[in-house]
Formats: C-alpha cells, structure tokens, sequence
C-alpha cells in the first residue's frame, strides 16, 4: 500500500503534451480535467507523481492545486527558491488568477462580487465546503463575457485560493457550475450533458506572478480545452 504507483504511459504522455511553458525555474500545464493535481485519498497517483515519473527533473513540486475536474494552467517549481517564491506570491494574495465558468441560468446585471468566508468539512473520503462566517476569507468577482438562452459564460477572478471556491460562491449566487454534480443540481445538469457537456464547465485561464528581485514576472496563459469551446459553438 505505500508502494508509489506509476502512473500509466497513457498519462504520461498526456500531461507531456500539456506542457505551455517552461524555463529553468517553472513549468506550466494546461491540466487537463479528470487528474488529480497529486495523488490521496481515492487516487492512485495525480500530476506530479507522473511529472516525476518522466525521471526528468531532479526537483519538481506544486505551486498550489487544482480540483480533479478543473482544467487549465497549474504552475510547478523547479527550484526550492522558486517555490519559495511562489507559495509566498499565494499567500500573501499577490497572484491574479482568472477562470472560465459556464453557470446555470440567465445573469442579471454586470459583474458581481462574492465576498462569504468558507469552511470544509469531511464526508467520508470527500470534502464538502460551506459559506460559514467563521471560515477562511474568500473572496471572488463574477463577470458575464457570454450569455446563452438557459446558461451564462462568466470570467471569475479569485482573490483568495479556497477549495471548491468558484463552485461554493457561484452557488450562493444562485447560479451553480454547469456539469457541477457536488454542489450542483442532477435537473440542471442532465440537459447540458444531454447536449455534449461530459465535465464541469470550469477552467483555469491566466495567472500572472508578480515580479521580485530574483524573478522576472510571469504570465500564463491557458488555452480553453476543445471540448469545453466545442460545447459553447452548440450553445
């Protein structure tokens, strides 16, 4: 049971073909949906046990994490300086970090805000993430860049990194995200799903680390996954 598992050359070579950006300090991948960021509880391994299966780097370790079904850009140090220096741009709320977000129903207005601490929790072997005044600060900015007949296309900025934010803050705005089955409703779903959409409608596009004395700035870019592109030309 503690025996690492290595990932299959199926994987491997996915998440190669993902790769966006690299130099000596970082490297960068549009993770594709349906891969953990690292391996735990339920999964047998997650991108960096496959990273460091490509027996590439001498060290390699994650900035921060996306969820499973999350696709987009997820950073990776090279270097311990350059994790260092990552972990203190996120914490510190020194990073911009935009979304895409397909939610469920007609947006009234223009940009939103959503500023409601959450709390996980542990079910079983999931977490569960509530609005709950004495959680963690979080704080997310909900812009409409698209609107369809039953769904809205949304830009989400995150000032803060909670698990399951975008998901738990575009609820409690009454317009879950499409394809969400943990916080989401089956009624909703099942219509967009009958149309092409197999995943949740949430991706990572653009993060920018500020610059330092050691380290120029950086910015990212993600490009939207085809089928998530694919699905908004049958919208």
């Amino acid at each position: 049971p503690r025996e690492p598992v290595r990932p299959p050359d199926r994987v491997l070579n996915e998440l190669r073909e993902a790769v966006i950006f690299e130099d000596a300090n970082y490297l960068v991948l549009n993770k594709p949906h349906g891969i953990s960021a690292h391996g735990g509880t339920g999964q047998l391994y997650g991108v960096i046990e496959a990273i460091r299966a490509w027996d590439k780097y001498e060290y390699v370790e994650l900035c921060h994490r996306l969820d499973r079904d999350t696709s987009g850009v997820l950073l990776l140090a090279k270097t311990r300086p350059a994790l260092l220096r990552a972990q203190r741009a996120f914490k510190d709320g020194d990073i911009v970090k935009r979304y895409f977000a397909l939610l469920i129903g007609k947006w009234r207005g223009e940009d939103r805000d959503v500023d409601a601490a959450l709390v996980k929790t542990r079910l079983g072997d999931q977490h569960h993430v509530q609005i709950d005044e004495d959680g963690k600060p979080s704080k997310s900015r909900f812009s409409p860049r698209a609107k369809y007949r039953d769904t809205t296309l949304c830009e989400v900025e995150i000032f803060s990194g909670r698990t399951h934010q975008i998901r738990v803050h575009a609820l409690a705005l009454g317009h879950p995200v499409a394809g969400d089955a943990k916080y989401g409703q089956r009624d909703d779903n099942l219509p967009l799903r009958e149309r092409g959409l197999k995943r949740m409608f949430l991706h990572s596009h653009f993060l920018q680390l500020p610059a330092t004395a050691e380290f120029p700035k950086l910015l990212l870019n993600a490009p939207m996954p085809d089928e998530l592109r694919n699905f908004l030309q049958k919208l």
